[in-house]
């Protein structure tokens, strides 16, 4: 029987706006058990149909900020005057009972996460072409012309951001994407440094 890992892995996962993150993540987490889905935690009231706890955990701008006064978070940033931002104890209490954690972050709260936790592993994952990012985003029909122009250009600008990646993941096929995933994720976990608990005493 293969000894139980000690420690669990952080993954970072990261794309444009559109390129399908959530469903890839939906398909990932029904495919393996063993990986916690961190839910972030924001300032800004529920949506309809969004649970606390589920899509985010709501709470108060003073408890917000208490959290970032007691160093509670591993990344935050403010976007239109609300909060969001990642829990470090939370994350810390699964990684330390070996189960991976998953990040579903932008690029700059990866790059928080990255000067803090650099052994964790940071996959982007992008469309089959930007042709096909800007299709994606008109056939949501949730969005004006000059809304969807403003995330194509932040598009552009994340896109320099990749070869500070480990992984670069394409969508193209949901469980295509979900599949070079979980082949990430079982490369990572057969590292070395990461089996040394099967070779201890020998």
């Amino acid at each position: 029987m293969i000894r139980k890992k000690t420690k669990g892995q952080l993954i970072v996962l990261s794309g444009p706006s559109g390129v399908g993150k959530s469903t890839v993540i939906s398909e990932l987490l029904s495919a393996r058990d063993n990986i916690y889905f961190s839910v972030s935690f924001t300032t800004r009231a529920p949506r309809v149909g969004e649970a606390n706890g589920i899509n985010y955990n709501f709470v108060t701008r003073e408890r917000f900020e208490a959290m970032i006064a007691n160093d509670e978070l591993l990344e935050h940033a403010e976007y239109v005057n609300h909060y969001y931002g990642t829990s470090l104890r939370l994350i810390q209490e699964k990684l330390d009972a070996g189960i991976d954690v998953l990040l579903d972050i932008e690029v700059q709260g990866a790059a928080k996460v990255r000067s803090k936790c650099p052994d964790a592993v940071f996959i982007f994952i992008i469309p089959p072409s930007f042709e096909e990012l800007s299709r994606r985003l008109h056939g949501r029909n949730t969005d004006q012309e000059d809304v969807i122009a403003g995330r194509l250009q932040k598009a552009r600008e994340e896109y320099r951001e990749i070869p500070r990646y480990d992984y670069l993941v394409v969508n193209d096929k949901v469980s295509a994407a979900a599949a070079e995933i979980i082949a990430i994720l079982t490369a990572e976990s057969c590292r070395t440094k990461n089996r040394m608990n099967l070779v201890e005493g020998v």
